[in-house]
């Protein structure tokens, strides 16, 4: 499962649309090569999940920081995706359509454990665990059709709607606190990124440019810097680039300058790094690059599609 890139300036193309298949053509080799037999693979390391179809369909992947060994964790004929790591770094909620419809789990860093957390006829899609793990924030279209911002407790119970906007609103990630939750909207007629209190109140418009698509938030998950956000941005001729700025949405910044698309970045948990996903080597592949836009890093060149890397924490 993955967002189309072809549709990312459109966010109700980004939020709906659904892959039952392949990001483009499949890999020639369906076994993908070169990833690590769970049985071997170390899973008490820097890690870095990932969407692929190297396997052949859309499944979740693990990779080492230094990008010496992959493992598939999902391994599924149903689409896998929104990989999102809890605090403590020992579990992963994800979408899946396994079970006929777009819904939430979570299972252990291996793969094992997997749980259902939503059972709704509409879709679930983008968990983001609170910092104190207790809580899950994620989208949902049950309410009228469109994306809106739910919490519901780690186990799934006690769903509860944050938006009601006649817009969608998708991506939620919080900050290191836990005081706000951050989030893309299209309910200033564009895509722009937003911030709230946990309850739903107290909203602002971080990025608020009528002109252009903002969207794909994250956050930095160190405590000691709890307010850098990373997200995307066509502000600059169209390109599709990586940005940063504060909690408060003031020193934005670009920080990738390709002309190619970037998208789906995350911070490492110390907010020295950050990984992203580009398509400028002809399929998407995975990339690191430092907060000040130096040390760009090619971590992926597999032949099939990586996208929506996450750090772990």
């Amino acid at each position: 499962m993955n967002l189309p890139r072809g549709g990312r300036h459109h966010l109700p193309v980004l939020a709906l649309a659904l892959l039952v298949g392949a990001c483009g053509d499949s890999p020639t080799d369906p076994d993908g090569g070169g990833e690590t037999d769970p049985a071997d693979f170390d899973f008490t390391v820097d890690l870095i999940a990932f969407e692929s179809v190297r396997s052949g369909n859309p499944d979740i992947f693990l990779i080492t920081a230094d990008g010496a060994a992959v493992v598939n964790v999902t391994n599924n004929p149903a689409p896998d995706g929104d990989p999102a790591w809890s605090p403590d770094g020992s579990r992963l909620a994800f979408a899946s359509t396994r079970d006929g419809n777009t819904e939430i789990y979570a299972m252990n860093v291996d793969g094992s454990d997997v749980v259902r957390l939503t059972n709704d006829p509409a879709v679930d899609r983008f968990p983001a665990w609170s910092p104190d793990g207790s809580t899950i924030a994620f989208s949902s279209t049950r309410a009228d059709g469109l994306f809106d911002i739910y919490l519901m407790d780690a186990d799934g119970s006690n769903p509860r709607r944050l938006t009601t906007a006649a817009a969608d609103d998708v991506e939620p990630s919080w900050l290191a606190d836990g005081s706000r939750i951050i989030f893309c909207s299209t309910r200033s007629e564009n895509a722009d990124i937003w911030s709230m209190n946990p309850d739903g109140s107290g909203l602002v418009n971080l990025t608020d440019d009528p002109t252009s698509f903002n969207c794909a938030p994250a956050v930095t998950t160190a405590p000691a810097d709890p307010g850098q956000i990373c997200f995307v941005s066509d502000r600059a001729e169209g390109e599709l680039s990586i940005y940063t700025m504060a909690a408060d949405g003031s020193n934005q910044r670009r920080l990738t300058l390709d002309p190619a698309d970037d998208f789906d970045a995350s911070w490492r948990g110390d907010g020295g790094m950050l990984v992203f996903d580009s398509n400028r080597s002809g399929n998407w592949d995975l990339y690191l690059i430092e907060p000040a836009g130096t040390g760009l890093h090619r971590l992926t060149s597999h032949e099939a599609d990586e996208w929506n890397p996450v750090w772990r924490p």
